[in-house]
């Protein structure tokens, strides 16, 4: 008679939000003194960070970190950019900032980007840009470092957004996301182009993967940041492998031990789920610590709220940002912050640096949760955060909550 297989591992629902708070680096102590050392070693433990241009706050990149810890400063991360060489920025699923050591994970995922990207732009109605390639490589190569308005001034620039780039700029961009070019730096958040010999260090820049080891890195590490994943989403971590690779590399890593399955429950009443995680996950689960207390405001691009379904599965918390929906339509506001308290989340907030007039933070309004109440000590907290984003912006004081 055959034996019956083993039950599946069960991690409850609270156990796996910590475990991924703790792998995001949201457990750490918010106000332990970090240094360039412990940053990098925060960014790569989370893996990336997002970058983004709307600045209602502050800079998506610069808020992810300060949220994780009270003593970062935006020094810190320009130093490891541009002085250190030790973090670099490309492509994940958007633009972000990644540790160098990374980069050799990159040099595949150029060379596919190559015609698909090309492909896509054209489509999109960018044609013309492939004329200009090597014009662009050949005056950065000759004159050094330079920002897109230092091309095409021949021509006038349309408004309606980053489809309207000049062709110069769309040279630019495409020679950036397949490795021919890197950023050098930014001012005022333009980006400053140069060689990548000139800019990422020569061990990562000469390193060779394979293909396999491209795709093994690809998924261990994923999984690793993740902790429990479905291929789909380990494929989506960064943005460079299809479901079904990282299918493959799952079913022949649970094979050999490496990964097992395991059971999520999830906070939605759902269905639990069938996932993968690392063969350690059972040991890390012993060793997770609960988050802080302390009420924060995340960023719309926290890697903790990027997967918006994961996020509603794993915490019950339906979130969307509505920068590109007009206003009438809006259900919140703009730019809205999700409010975490412990491994929770709690509500959300509409807050604005209003740096042209009065230089407050402004808070335009504050949702709750169904069966969230605004307890004397939840106050405190929201006040506490208020105050910490206050500082850390440098804001003349607070206004819109009483």
């Amino acid at each position: 008679m055959t034996a019956s297989p083993a039950p599946l591992p069960v991690i409850s629902n609270r156990d796996a939000r910590r475990l991924l708070l703790s792998s995001l680096g949201l457990s750490d102590n918010p106000k332990q003194r970090m240094d360039s050392d412990s940053l990098l070693h925060l960014i790569e433990r989370m893996g990336f960070v997002q970058v983004d241009s709307i600045n209602t706050v502050e800079r998506a990149h610069h808020h992810i970190l300060f949220s994780r810890n009270q003593t970062y400063r935006k020094t810190q991360l320009t130093q490891l950019i541009e002085t250190e060489a030790r973090l670099f920025e490309n492509w994940t699923h958007d633009a972000s900032i990644i540790p160098s050591h990374f980069y050799p994970f990159w040099l595949h995922r150029f060379e596919r980007d190559r015609d698909g990207l090309a492909e896509r732009w054209r489509n999109w109605g960018r044609q013309g840009f492939e004329d200009y390639l090597a014009h662009v490589l050949e005056r950065i190569g000759r004159e050094g470092p330079m920002m897109a308005r230092h091309f095409g001034n021949e021509h006038k620039k349309k408004s309606g957004g980053w489809w309207d780039w000049r062709p110069e700029k769309t040279a630019l961009e495409y020679l950036w996301r397949t490795g021919a070019l890197a950023v050098a730096r930014r001012e005022g958040f333009q980006k400053v182009y140069d060689l990548p010999e000139r800019t990422i260090p020569e061990p990562q820049r000469t390193a060779q993967p394979s293909h396999q080891e491209f795709i093994d890195w690809k998924c261990r590490s994923a999984l690793d940041r993740l902790c429990f994943a479905t291929p789909g989403e380990l494929a989506a971590f960064w943005g460079a492998l299809s479901p079904a690779e990282a299918k493959t590399w799952c079913e022949e890593q649970a094979e050999d031990g490496d990964v097992m399955q395991v059971i999520v429950e999830p906070a939605t009443g759902s269905k639990p789920r069938t996932v993968y995680a690392p063969a350690d996950i059972l040991d890390r689960l012993s060793r997770v610590p609960a988050p802080p207390p302390r009420i924060r405001a995340l960023s719309p691009f926290d890697p903790l709220i990027r997967d918006r379904s994961r996020l509603e599965q794993l915490f019950g918390f339906r979130y969307r940002i509505e920068v590109f929906v007009p206003a009438a339509k809006r259900e919140y506001g703009y730019y809205v912050f999700p409010l975490l308290e412990g491994d929770r989340f709690i509500g959300r907030i509409d807050m604005v640096h209003d740096r042209r007039d009065s230089d407050d933070l402004i808070v335009k309004g504050l949702w709750l949760e169904p069966k969230v109440s605004m307890t004397k000590g939840r106050r405190l907290k929201i006040e506490a955060e208020l105050e910490r984003v206050r500082r850390f912006v440098e804001a003349a004081g607070i206004s819109g909550f009483n």
